[in-house]
C-alpha cells in the first residue's frame, strides 16, 4: 500500500514540519507518493527538504507536482524538477527547457558533494550577490564578502559532515514583509547525511554530556558553544563565522538535525532557542535569513 504524503499549500521551514510529521513514523522502505498538487509556494528549505526526502528513503518514492502551472514554472525555474526527475519517480508533467535567470533568483537548487562544488557555488553567486544586497537589501558592499563566505562555511559543512552529498539554495523574498516589514534574503543548505549528533559523537563534548547526549546537546555544543569534531586549532570555526555574519546584519540562523532545531534569534523573530522532540529526519537543514538593512542602521 502507498502512504499519501500531503505537501502543505506553503512550504517553508516551519510547515515542512508537517511533512516530516506524516513520514516520520512510517519504514524507511514504505512505499510514499509526495503529493504536491495543492502547493502553492515553497522557499530554498522547502524544496532542498524534498530532495533530502527522497534521498532518505529505501524504496524510490512517487511524486505529484504542483497543479498550478504558474507554480510549477517557479519550481523548474528554481532547478528543482532538474535533480526530483532523477530521485522521485513523476507522477506528473513538469516543464522542460533552460533555467531562468529570475531577478530574484540568487542561486538554484544546486548540488553538493565536494569541494570543488562549493567553489563553484561561491564563484556563481558573486556578482547577483553583490547586486541582492547592496540594491534589494541596501547593505554595504563590504556585506558581499561576509555573505560568500557564510555560503561556502555552509555548504562546506556537507563536505565534512554529512557524509554523503546535499543541497543549496539562495533566494530573495518580498513575502517576509508580512514579518520582518522588509525583504530578506533566504539560505537553505540541506543533506541527507549522517546528522550532528552522529558527526560529533567521537568528541570531547560527548564524552562530557554523558547519558544526556542527544541531537539537541550536539546542536547545542557546535552552534551555541562552538564546539567541532576538529581537534586541529581553526578547524571547524564555520558555524562561528556564519553566527557572527547573521549576528552582524539583524539575520536569523536555524539548525534543524535528528529530531531538534537551535535557532538564532533576531529581535524581529519570535522563534524558540532551541525545539525538541520533532519528527525524526535524517541529516542537516540550515537556513540563514539576512534582512533588508532597516531605516537609520
Amino acid at each position: 500500500m502507498t502512504a499519501v504524503i500531503t505537501v502543505p499549500a506553503s512550504l517553508d521551514e516551519q510547515s515542512f514540519e508537517q511533512v516530516l510529521e506524516q513520514v516520520a513514523p512510517l519504514p524507511a522502505d514504505a512505499k510514499l507518493l509526495v503529493d504536491a498538487r495543492h502547493t502553492r509556494f515553497a522557499t530554498p528549505y522547502g524544496l532542498t527538504g524534498l530532495l533530502c526526502l527522497a534521498q532518505s528513503r529505501a524504496e524510490k518514492a512517487d511524486f505529484a507536482p504542483p497543479a498550478d502551472d504558474e507554480v510549477k514554472s517557479y519550481w523548474s525555474r528554481s532547478s528543482f524538477f532538474r535533480y526530483a526527475e532523477e530521485l522521485f519517480t513523476m507522477r506528473g508533467t513538469v516543464p522542460k527547457g533552460r533555467v531562468h535567470q529570475d531577478s530574484d533568483t540568487v542561486l538554484e537548487v544546486t548540488p553538493i558533494a565536494k569541494s570543488e562544488d562549493v567553489h563553484t557555488v561561491v564563484e556563481r553567486v558573486k556578482d547577483r550577490a553583490t547586486h541582492i544586497l547592496t540594491n534589494k537589501l541596501k547593505l554595504e558592499t563590504r556585506a558581499t564578502m561576509g555573505f560568500t563566505v557564510s555560503l561556502s562555511e555552509a555548504c562546506q559543512n556537507i563536505v565534512e559532515h554529512a557524509g554523503r552529498g546535499g543541497w543549496v539554495g539562495v533566494q530573495v523574498y518580498n513575502w517576509a514583509k508580512r514579518r520582518v516589514g522588509r525583504q530578506v534574503v533566504v539560505i537553505a543548505v540541506a543533506d541527507a547525511g549522517q546528522g550532528f549528533r552522529q558527526s560529533l559523537s567521537t568528541t570531547r563534548v560527548r564524552a562530557l554530556a554523558g547519558d544526556r547526549w542527544g541531537d539537541g546537546e550536539a546542536l547545542e555544543a557546535a552552534v551555541t558553544n562552538g564546539y567541532s569534531r576538529h581537534t586541529e586549532p581553526g578547524r571547524g570555526q564555520g558555524i562561528r563565522g556564519i553566527k557572527g555574519y547573521v549576528h552582524r546584519h539583524d539575520g536569523r540562523l536555524s539548525i534543524r538535525s535528528g529530531t531538534s532545531r537551535v535557532t538564532i534569534v533576531p529581535p524581529w523573530d519570535d522563534s524558540p532557542a532551541r525545539e525538541d522532540g520533532l519528527p525524526a529526519f535524517v541529516g542537516a537543514q540550515l537556513q540563514i535569513i539576512i534582512p533588508e538593512r532597516a531605516e537609520g542602521s
